[in-house]
């Protein structure tokens, strides 16, 4: 079948209730990718999310807004022993991008299947009644994917049940006054919340789940070339620390301060990405500082997954543990300002725990790609998006952190789930505009 033909291409639209919605999300289920996120804003659409013109353009443009697993970033290649739970099992990460490197999942991952729309989300086997409730009142334009992952795909071990929930929610609250004494307004939210489950007995599997999303806030006003860069942004991660990464990108296992160095955005006299801006861009993960109050579980008993309990709404409220902002990025020009909150922290760690990878589209080679024509490109191969055009955040656990416990803590996330436990990974992203940025900047 051509891939212009496969329906995995074919995009699922999900849009806010409202006869001009402030957020529209394009979903593929092959992949899992999010095509494009339309934001109406100050009388403009605008699409923040970088990518090809054509939803088929993604198997060659890889890795552009897809879901990435079974385990996101770089592992070292080879075979190594794991253990959980007093569970046992061998993981073999596949190289890809280099003979001693896997990138992604493996030649092979998550990226690359077409993912089961679920059109009945009560059909969903890790969500609870409770969560499906929340889902239908307070997402009602949502949908749940599935696909399962076999025993030895990629070197991983254990038959893996996935779901995703991918949902739009409403603009909430009275609009937040700004230093200057303007206002910003809430546009609604993106929430992903990621559950996996082994359907094997004494099983043990690494797991790190994310999506692999590009941010672009000003593309989309096609006003020169400073507008097609992310230079221009402003940046906040609640980090201390990022994690050493030796020559092939692979962790330590040390933790390097931010303070004094390019990673201390908070530092930067203009807080604009391009100040400082390193030779090669940003590829970092960085480690988020302890927060006051834990929020909802990145993994628990199975047991514990009973009718009642409703960590989705959990994740849609800005109020509770999971309402705290990790990171922001403002645009430049266009009054749009995204920001994150997730659950990717452990409350029993003294030190530093999960966080973000940042990257800046520094790979990125145009003669190979496609822009879409919104943030000025034709559309065709040739014409794609040069380095430094998009602000990829990444949301997950350390890299091998099964390797280097030391880059977790006593009691982190060794990102490992045994036989009888569920993994639970949510990411909310929330859309705000600056009223007359937009107006002001032309």
């Amino acid at each position: 079948m051509a891939a212009s033909e496969d329906p995995s291409f074919a995009p699922i639209l999900l849009t806010l209730p409202s006869l001009t919605p402030s957020l529209a999300l394009e979903v593929l289920p092959a992949g899992l990718t999010l095509h494009r996120l339309f934001v109406q804003a100050d009388g403009r659409t605008h699409d923040i999310l970088i990518g090809p013109e054509d939803p088929t353009g993604h198997i060659t443009q890889k890795y552009t807004n897809t879901i990435i697993g079974r385990y996101a970033n770089r592992l070292p290649v080879g075979s190594f022993a794991i253990e959980r739970n007093g569970l046992h099992s061998v993981v073999s990460p596949k190289p890809n991008e280099a003979p001693t490197v896997s990138l992604h999942g493996g030649p092979k991952g998550f990226d690359a299947y077409p993912w089961e729309p679920l059109p009945d989300p009560t059909s969903a086997e890790l969500f609870t009644p409770a969560e499906i409730a929340t889902i239908q009142t307070r997402l009602p334009t949502s949908i749940i994917f599935r696909r399962v992952s076999e025993d030895g795909e990629e070197g991983y071990p254990g038959r893996l049940l996935v779901e995703a929930l991918v949902g739009l929610a409403q603009p909430e609250g009275a609009p937040n006054p700004t230093a200057d004494g303007k206002k910003e307004w809430n546009l609604g939210s993106v929430l992903l919340v990621y559950r996996a489950k082994l359907l094997e007995e004494n099983k043990v599997t690494p797991i790190n789940l994310t999506q692999h999303w590009g941010f672009n806030l000003d593309a989309s006003l096609q006003d020169g070339p400073d507008t097609l860069s992310i230079k221009d942004h402003t940046i906040s991660i609640k980090a201390d620390h990022t994690l050493e990464l030796n020559s092939e990108a692979l962790s330590t296992g040390k933790l390097l301060p931010v303070t004094g160095t390019h990673h201390a955005h908070a530092e930067k006299a203009s807080g604009r990405i391009g100040e400082q801006f390193p030779e090669r861009g940003y590829d970092e993960f960085y480690l988020f500082s302890e927060r006051a109050a834990p929020p909802p579980p990145s993994k628990l008993p199975a047991s514990e997954l009973k009718p009642e309990l409703d960590l989705v709404g959990a994740a849609l409220s800005r109020d509770g543990p999971a309402g705290e902002e990790v990171v922001s990025l403002t645009g430049g020009k266009s009054g749009l300002r995204i920001s994150f909150a997730t659950n990717r922290w452990n409350p029993s760690t003294l030190l530093l725990e999960p966080g973000v990878q940042f990257y800046s589209n520094n790979l990125s080679v145009p003669e190979k790609g496609a822009r879409k024509k919104i943030h000025g490109g034709s559309g065709a191969v040739g014409d794609g998006y040069p380095p430094g055009t998009a602000a990829f955040l990444e949301f997950h656990a350390p890299l091998s952190g099964w390797i280097h416990p030391q880059t977790r803590g006593p009691l982190g996330d060794d990102t490992l789930l045994a036989s009888g436990e569920v993994y639970n990974n949510f990411v909310r992203l929330d859309v705000w505009y600056r009223e007359g940025t937009a107006s002001e900047a032309n």
